[in-house]
């Protein structure tokens, strides 16, 4: 008989300390040391790569898969319109306040939980857990440099606040700078060529276009223009005009091929700040999401970004709280989420076969 209530309380203690350590990306080292120190206290050797800390399965046997448990430490800056304190944790009728409590410090110490009970018991696998940073800003020090250093993964469970659904589709993101090139002139004469009046048709086919591959769960490609920049004064006609376009991809498109296929279409010049962040699936007949399906879970795809765009094996994004509550104010994870999420990582990994 597993005592839920025992890894929920050894939790909530864990996530209580890591609330109060501030944790904003890039600036993880103390919430890294602590959880390193509390790992090792329990007895479990850890290893260390900048700011991000796992631990692997003490029996790990390479003849066997391996799952890798994967959650981030690091949190958003604090948002304007806190009532309570960001960094001070604080129970309130069955809520626990504070910065990263639901994205994604409740994912952190619920898979942790759930790797010592898996890890103390035979199964058909190696488990690896990994608290990874720079998650928030897809920083290049967080989980993209990890995971060369650790063996062979099968399959991921990346734990983001999903209310405990599986999200077997994700999104992937790229942002693309865009600039349109005119001549500079006087406002008051008819001379040069105004740049704005330049982009205008780029921006009008960024909002109107659409790709004609759809995806059931994670819908169609969608493109927003979301800043543009354009002049220097009232009274002189604009050289240069440049816009940024957020582009979400779905599963059957790469970022390369959507981009080559943009600038195919537009006439300003365009470049992508990184290609790494594509669309991630994993196959519903896959055992783990087969099993969450005879758990009553329900499939979807998700339109956030996580660290599954930066896995290049199956992976399933599931974890405790609302993906509404993350990045406001007041930010809030129920205990009896936690609970629950213990419970049911338990129940979907242990005795899995893959």
């Amino acid at each position: 008989m597993i005592d839920i209530g025992y890894y929920t309380s050894e939790a909530i203690t864990l996530l209580h300390s890591l609330i109060g350590i501030p944790s904003i990306s890039r600036e993880e080292e103390a919430a890294a040391d602590f959880l390193q120190n509390y790992i090792e206290a329990s007895g479990i050797m850890t290893g260390r790569s900048g700011n991000n800390i796992w631990c692997i399965s003490p029996m790990f046997d390479i003849h066997k898969p391996t799952i890798l448990l994967n959650s981030h430490i690091d949190t958003v800056k604090p948002v304007n319109g806190w009532r309570k304190h960001p960094f001070t944790p604080k129970n309130e009728n069955g809520k626990l306040y504070g910065l990263g409590s639901n994205d994604a410090g409740a994912s952190v110490v619920s898979l942790f939980q759930a790797y010592r009970y898996l890890t103390s018991t035979q199964q058909a696998y190696n488990l690896i857990f990994l608290a990874s940073c720079e998650e928030e800003v897809s920083g290049k020090n967080g989980i993209e440099s990890v995971l060369p250093q650790l063996p062979p993964i099968t399959l991921g469970v990346v734990g983001e606040p999903t209310e405990m659904q599986p999200a077997v589709a994700e999104k992937g993101l790229m942002v693309l700078d865009v600039t349109g090139h005119g001549k500079a002139g006087h406002a008051a004469r008819n001379e040069g060529v105004n740049a704005i009046y330049q982009v205008l048709p780029d921006i009008e086919w960024f909002r109107t276009y659409r790709f004609p591959q759809e995806s059931p769960l994670l819908g169609p490609v969608k493109m927003s223009v979301t800043q543009v920049n354009a002049g220097t004064q009232h009274n002189v006609v604009p050289d240069v005009c440049t816009f940024v376009v957020d582009i979400r991809s779905n599963e059957f498109y790469s970022n390369e091929e959507l981009f080559n296929a943009i600038t195919s279409h537009i006439s300003c010049e365009a470049k992508a700040r990184s290609f790494r962040l594509n669309s991630s699936r994993i196959d519903t007949d896959h055992p783990f999401v087969k099993r969450a399906i005879e758990l009553g879970k329900v499939p979807f795809g998700s339109p956030t970004l996580s660290d599954q765009a930066l896995m290049k094996f199956p992976s399933v994004k599931i974890g405790p709280g609302k993906s509404s509550r993350s990045h406001t104010a007041d930010e809030y994870i129920l205990v009896s989420e936690i609970e629950e999420a213990i419970a049911t990582y338990i129940q979907l990994l242990d005795g899995l076969v893959l």
